[in-house]
């Protein structure tokens, strides 16, 4: 590894550290395989339903961010404000899955069938990610003017979710059932948001208490 990239990459450009990141984000994509196989084997799959879920869509961003990023990283490439985003965003995300699925769907598969995958893609893969952003500085400083980016693909989930549900009947969480109302349905919404931008605000707080290479 050179002496010119290290100080940029610090603990992220050791063979450990990138391994370990490696291995992580494999985890989460077994975990995503394993639930889709036990699902299929006790029925036909819906793809859009299965990969409908929140939480498998963030745990698959996660776990292909978190592994490109330290192949990126071993190879001591230089971060990129990108890569940088993705894995905030993603960051992000996923700590929202873990507060939303710990507090209002605790006992719901949430597309993780298996005990095991549950466990891996609700708390674990959430945990892995936060401390992954605080302790790898392999990342640029984030912009703030790329802060309300951070909504942009949550709403578009809500969208699809809330027309899917007024449409063919599918919903993947409880509380964004048309059937609750539409009152009830838009203040939990309104609540995920808010958490979706307090989850982005320390993910950007903490790039900037621990920095790494600034963009420019």
């Amino acid at each position: 590894m050179s002496t010119i990239t290290q100080p940029r990459l610090g603990l992220a450009a050791h063979p450990v550290a990138g391994i370990v990141r490696v291995a992580f984000g494999l985890l989460t994509l077994a975990a995503i395989t394993g639930s889709l196989i036990h699902s299929a084997s006790q029925g036909p799959v819906n793809p859009f339903n299965f990969f409908g879920y929140f939480t498998i869509q963030n745990n698959l961003l996660m776990g292909v961010v978190l592994i490109a990023v330290a192949v990126r990283s071993l190879s001591g490439r230089a971060p990129s404000l990108g890569w940088s985003l993705a894995r905030g965003f993603a960051v992000s995300y996923m700590a929202v899955v873990g507060i939303v699925y710990n507090t209002l769907l605790v006992g719901v598969d949430g597309g993780a069938s298996l005990p095991w995958s549950n466990f891996v893609m609700h708390v674990l893969f959430p945990i892995i990610a936060v401390l992954d952003w605080i302790v790898f500085t392999d990342r640029v400083t984030l912009p703030w003017r790329t802060f309300w980016w951070v909504l942009v693909y949550p709403a578009v989930w809500t969208i699809v979710v809330l027309i899917r549900g007024a449409t063919d009947g599918w919903v993947p969480y409880p509380f964004l059932n048309p059937a609750n109302g539409y009152g009830v349905v838009a203040l939990y919404c309104l609540g995920v948001v808010v958490a979706f931008l307090v989850s982005a605000a320390v993910v950007y707080w903490i790039a900037r208490l621990r920095p790494g290479r600034d963009p420019r």
